[in-house]
């Protein structure tokens, strides 16, 4: 559920008419619902009630500073990925025991940040990693929580950009070497082995793949404790899918992944850990973009929009599905036509949709494109020194600018020209 409706024909955020928002801010721009974070960060968590559980919102989702805080000031914690996800993380708010550290490639500074900082956990991703954070932390008179994430090689079904969990892929330690690694740390020094780490993949619309993993979680951890490794944290990672075509791929509600957390798990007595992102923030947020021009070709007609594969790149990075709606709503018995909805980039790829059924549309009319609260604003770029895309919030009858749209003078001020080309 998200809290984008129709109300006396236009398009809301919550309280907010979209059409206010475009006048006020310009298009493109992204526009995120408090109400939908708030009740899809409860729902996840409620489904948990009664469990030792830490939740850590999976900041690479959507690190905006507005939404992280917004969710931690409802108990999240935060899953990060760099420094940089972690400075936003506690410029956010959020205490730094409920902070985890994920990610293939954490370098020795990053590290010692983390260590100063003293986050909860440190998902270790390799021996080297291992190595390299028992050396820092013993130079620094500290001790690191860790986790091994662990790769189960199971298939999560789901598309091959983002799975994680099988052999093949870049991330954990194997699940056949781990009992080898978990011994190597559990002598060196300043490593205290706290827990085990799995994350199989994103946007998960079928349990199966979870419970094949988890299963298997569940009988090294046992495994693990034979061996005399005190195992008192499982991360079961994040993944669980949202529905971006409506009602056609709809994931299982939170309660039923819980059951089976707790029927797969619950009997080994851990501090359960969930890095959920998408889930939480998809269709929180929407993309607002306005029409430039109607064209029409040999064998197509093209909508040709004001945003582009540089403000969401998820339709030519991974062939995703994002449901397009006029900000105007369309009556019942309109004519419709297919469109091929495109940015005015330099490139083939940048595609919203081909081949969508729509309402006629003219310059000046506004779309939302649905779901695109996670992994939309993160991975903006500025390719045709086109600026980001401003980001706004909305509660209740109110919205904010919680990322200004940067000017084209202060684009330019961040290049510099070397000394012979100013003489």
């Amino acid at each position: 559920m998200h809290h984008f409706q129709y109300k006396d024909g236009t398009l809301h955020a919550e309280d907010v008419p979209l059409t206010d928002i475009a006048a006020e801010v310009g298009t493109p721009f992204y526009c995120y619902s408090t109400a939908t974070l708030e009740r899809h960060y409860r729902v996840f968590a409620e489904a948990f009630e009664g469990t030792d559980t830490l939740v850590c919102y999976s900041v690479k989702a959507n690190s905006n500073l507005a939404v992280i805080k917004t969710l931690g000031d409802l108990g999240s914690g935060a899953d990060i990925v760099s420094e940089g996800e972690l400075r936003r993380a506690l410029a956010a708010g959020i205490p730094p025991e409920r902070i985890v550290f994920s990610g293939v490639g954490k370098q020795a500074q990053e590290l010692a940040f983390a260590l100063e900082t003293g986050i909860h956990q440190f998902n270790v991703e390799s021996e080297p990693e291992l190595e390299l954070l028992s050396q820092i932390a013993s130079n620094m008179g500290k001790e690191a929580a860790i986790a091994l994430r662990v790769n189960p090689d199971v298939d999560a079904k789901t598309h091959e950009k983002i799975t994680t969990g099988k052999a093949e892929n870049k991330f954990g330690i194997s699940w056949l070497q781990a009992p080898r690694v978990y011994a190597r740390a559990a002598a060196l020094p300043g490593i205290k082995v706290a827990g085990v780490d799995v994350h199989i993949g994103s946007q998960l619309t079928d349990l199966a793949p979870f419970e094949e993993a988890f299963t298997r979680v569940a009988s090294m951890v046992e495994e693990l404790r034979a061996a005399g490794h005190d195992i008192t944290r499982l991360d079961l990672g994040g993944g669980l899918g949202i529905p971006y075509r409506g009602t056609n791929d709809v994931p299982p509600p939170p309660a039923d992944y819980a059951a089976m957390v707790k029927r797969t798990v619950g009997h080994l007595g851990c501090q359960l850990m969930f890095e959920p992102g998408r889930m939480i923030a998809g269709n929180a947020g929407i993309l607002v973009v306005n029409v430039i021009f109607e064209k029409h070709g040999e064998d197509r007609s093209f909508l040709i929009i004001d945003g582009a594969m540089n403000d969401l790149i998820r339709p030519t990075l991974y062939d995703a599905y994002h449901d397009i709606q006029p900000v105007t709503e369309t009556a019942p018995d309109e004519a419709r036509l297919t469109y091929d909805i495109v940015g005015p980039i330099c490139e083939t790829g940048d595609f919203f949709a081909k081949g969508r059924t729509l309402s006629a549309q003219k310059p000046g009319d506004l779309l939302a494109v649905m779901s695109a609260g996670a992994y939309g604003a993160v991975q903006a770029s500025t390719y045709n020194t086109r600026p980001l895309v401003p980001e706004v919030m909305v509660n209740g009858s109110q919205f904010t600018v919680i990322r200004p749209r940067p000017s084209y003078d202060v684009m330019l001020e961040q290049d510099r020209l070397p000394d012979w080309l100013t003489n």
